[in-house]
């Protein structure tokens, strides 16, 4: 149920309630409460998760035929509606702004959060920054960009502690590059990111589809 309170200015915000059932399960479908190595991969150890959540949104949006700039903040509060359902508050900011060099468009966006009470090892933030040039049309784009984030030490909450049984530093940086095409039935996007220790990943991605 979401309840969306009139703009005012360029300020707008969202509340909203919902009930989420998270179920992970293996390659096979089945459902499973532990990983390979015995460690839960849910909160609260069994093979699901279940919570009510309470979450509120506010965005601030300014844009010009040069430049843009976006930002929101959602805070979401678990209601324990059941005493084994997840207990938490969560806030999550995100922050983007766009200027027009010449042909070329910066994008730089920044996201953080930060999450006390019940936390599932499946939660995750993320960051990055992004410059598109124009090819040969405006419907063709080609893009590079600079993926960086850090976890500001903080993995070993993880219930399990993952990221150190996988190796993980906590912190990074990737570059990347990819293809935008804009077209009548949606936008496409191709991203490779080259990540550290000569690994590699590619994303597609669809979005804004013409009904």
């Amino acid at each position: 149920m979401d309840l969306n309170e009139p703009a005012s200015s360029k300020w707008s915000s969202t509340t909203s309630i919902k009930f989420e059932h998270v179920r992970p399960v293996n390659d096979n479908g089945r459902p499973m409460s532990r990983d390979l190595d015995g460690f839960p991969v849910t909160c609260s150890g069994s093979p699901h998760d279940s919570m009510v959540v309470l979450k509120q949104e506010s965005r601030y949006a300014k844009a010009n035929d040069r430049s843009f700039f976006h930002f929101s903040l959602q805070i979401e509060q678990g209601i324990p509606v059941l005493s084994k359902w997840l207990i938490f508050n969560k806030f999550k900011f995100v922050a983007s702004k766009g200027v027009k060099l010449g042909p070329a468009f910066l994008l730089t966006r920044m996201t953080g959060g930060s999450i006390v009470g019940d936390m599932a090892p499946y939660q995750a933030f993320g960051n990055w920054r992004e410059l598109t040039l124009p090819l040969y049309n405006k419907m063709l784009e080609g893009a590079v960009f600079l993926d960086c984030g850090t976890d500001l030490g903080s993995a070993h909450h993880v219930p399990g502690n993952p990221a150190l049984r996988l190796g993980k530093p906590g912190s990074g940086v990737g570059l990347g590059y990819g293809l935008r095409l804009k077209s009548q039935f949606g936008h496409f996007v191709v991203d490779t990111l080259l990540m550290p220790f000569q690994q590699k990943t590619v994303y597609f991605g669809i979005s804004n589809l013409a009904s």
